[in-house]
């Protein structure tokens, strides 16, 4: 028996034996249970948002469903992969940012998506850039040493800044964000000098008003003036956020109950089941259910920033890092435009708010972090 254990020390060590079983699969558990968790409260909370209509559940089950394989499918290949295809992947992802520019199909005055032959659905490149972006930035930097000099962080912000320049300009300010804020984790990650982090901060806030009238376009700018004062356009502009206001402070301690919410049932509250999702949330489910919900995703990026912490090359350690940051920006965006902190910029509540797109590309995201975990050469999780 002892030779036994000495050969397979999970013989007789049944947490050894299930902790293989996870490695095998390339899964982390309890990353995989937080993200269930999380998921089996977006679908309770859209059932309401969605005025309890069963089929936009459904419908957003499946999504979900999709997208956990995707993860499982991300999660499977080894972290070199993704390094030796980031740099292919990023000139895809920029002429597939031109082709629409040139030839993309609009919708409600943006033009970001392309048709693909043969009956298939609709591609929005700049969703596939949200990973692209930080894996081409740490391909790159952890190339050199680190931390890395001035020309190789100016490489980097240049590798970030060309596709988020052509996110822009579809518009889709909130996506481009998100992709620029992704690449600049994996810069600030790389060990940059505070001198140079001073720099940019003031090249930032110098061209701020360049942006301001050479850059944004009208509808951006009245959400800027929206936020600062809502009442000045409280039937127009100001809507949004007087509502949602209305609904989060309605809410309490405790909140009216499941199904009791009145802002987004009588319809005052616009998006209830995308954007705004969380305001259906705390009216319903008051301070107790905003600080539960608000516990789940801080576990998640806890466990995210483990993972980062504990992989064993620089560009998983990179790549782990600025994802796990991006989560966090999709989760404070969201909950700061809904509660008038933020402009809105149409950021959705990650794997809460319905759409699909979004969902696909997060947990593509947690399949990357679940292989930097898994495929590491070491003996022990």
């Amino acid at each position: 028996m002892a030779f036994k254990t000495l050969l397979d020390p999970t013989a007789s060590n049944p947490l050894g034996r299930q902790r293989t079983i996870w490695m095998t699969l390339h899964l982390d558990p309890i990353l995989l249970a937080l993200l269930l968790v999380l998921v089996s409260c977006g679908l309770f909370v859209l059932y309401s948002g969605a005025d309890r209509n069963l089929e936009v559940v459904k419908a957003q089950g499946i999504r979900l469903a999709i997208a956990f394989v995707v993860m499982f499918v991300f999660a499977q290949l080894d972290p070199s992969v993704y390094r030796r295809w980031a740099p292919w992947l990023y000139v895809a992802g920029v002429l597939s940012l031109v082709a629409v520019l040139v030839a993309g199909v609009g919708a409600k005055g943006a033009q970001r998506w392309l048709d693909l032959p043969g009956g298939l659905p609709r591609f929005q490149p700049s969703e596939l850039m949200k990973l692209v972006v930080p894996m081409t930035t740490a391909w790159y930097l952890s190339r050199h040493f680190l931390p890395p000099r001035f020309r190789h962080v100016a490489v980097g912000l240049a590798i970030v800044l060309l596709p988020m320049g052509l996110i822009i300009d579809q518009p889709d300010l909130g996506t481009s964000l998100l992709v620029g804020l992704a690449g600049i984790f994996v810069v600030f990650f790389a060990g940059i000098s505070w001198k140079l982090i001073a720099a940019f901060v003031a090249m930032v806030s110098v061209s701020a008003p360049l942006m301001w009238f050479f850059v944004m376009r009208d509808y951006q700018k009245q959400r800027v003036l929206t936020l600062l004062n809502p009442q000045s356009d409280p039937l127009g502009a100001g809507w949004n956020i007087i509502q949602s206001k209305t609904a989060i402070g309605s809410g309490g301690i405790e909140g009216k109950g499941w199904l009791q919410g009145t802002q987004s049932h009588l319809e005052f509250l616009p998006e209830s089941h995308t954007d705004f999702i969380v305001a259906v949330l705390a009216e319903e489910f008051g301070f107790i259910g905003m600080l539960a919900l608000l516990t789940v995703y801080f576990l998640i990026i806890l466990r995210c920033l483990y993972i980062a912490a504990t992989a064993q090359d620089s560009f998983s350690r990179l790549v782990a890092g600025a994802l796990a940051m991006t989560f966090f920006i999709y989760v404070f965006v969201n909950i700061g435009m809904v509660s008038g902190i933020l402009p809105v910029v149409g950021v959705p509540l990650p794997l809460v708010s319905y759409g699909g797109t979004s969902s696909v590309t997060l947990m593509a995201a947690f399949g990357v972090l679940m292989s930097v975990h898994t495929h590491r050469r070491m003996i022990g999780a």
